[in-house]
């Protein structure tokens, strides 16, 4: 399944108002941690189809990093019914992550 790209524009539809639980990864082009943590998401996004899989770009959507309180990139978040529940910090491997979203 294709990674959304997530706007401030569209946050509402794609995240708060989904049917289905949703990951958000928080990155920046210029983070070198989140280059190393993409290929994991987007292979996750290929497995699990049940969850929607979405990129924030925190240079083009402070107001989002600021009403989730994003410190520190790559933040990934996990939302159900429209909330976010848990929250993974920096690189994880993809059983921490496979960990991560079982929850």
């Amino acid at each position: 399944m294709a990674i959304a790209n997530i706007t401030t524009e569209n946050f509402d539809q794609q995240v708060t108002q989904a049917q289905a639980p949703v990951l958000v990864d928080f990155w920046a082009a210029w983070c070198g941690p989140c280059t190393a943590l993409s290929p994991v998401v987007e292979e996750l996004a290929r497995e699990h189809p049940e969850i929607t899989f979405g990129k924030i770009n925190v240079d083009e959507a402070p107001e989002l990093v600021v009403r989730y309180q994003v410190a520190a990139i790559p933040t990934l978040l996990l939302f159900r019914d429209g909330k976010p529940v848990d929250a993974s910090v920096g690189v994880k491997s993809k059983q921490e992550l496979e960990d991560f979203l079982a929850q």
